[in-house]
């Protein structure tokens, strides 16, 4: 975990030569042997990803929340 908040619910990219290859969910969020709901930047952590085993050595993952902000008038 270099940066920010993973959370197990958002949404994630897997990146690879900063090409998207991937877009889906987690399907698991590890700390140690627990599940956990959310890991903070500077910790190790266990990451599945739904539907996709094609992760390499290099790729990246990024996860990331998608916000709806109202038009102001």
């Amino acid at each position: 975990m270099v940066d920010g908040v993973v959370k197990r619910n958002n949404p994630i990219r897997v990146l690879r030569n900063n090409v998207v290859i991937y877009q889906g969910s987690l399907e698991s969020l590890r700390r140690f042997k627990d599940d956990v709901a959310e890991v903070k930047a500077g910790l190790e952590c266990g990451i599945g990803v739904k539907n996709y085993n094609d992760v390499k050595v290099g790729d990246h993952i990024e996860v990331f929340e998608r916000v709806e902000i109202a038009r102001q008038v």
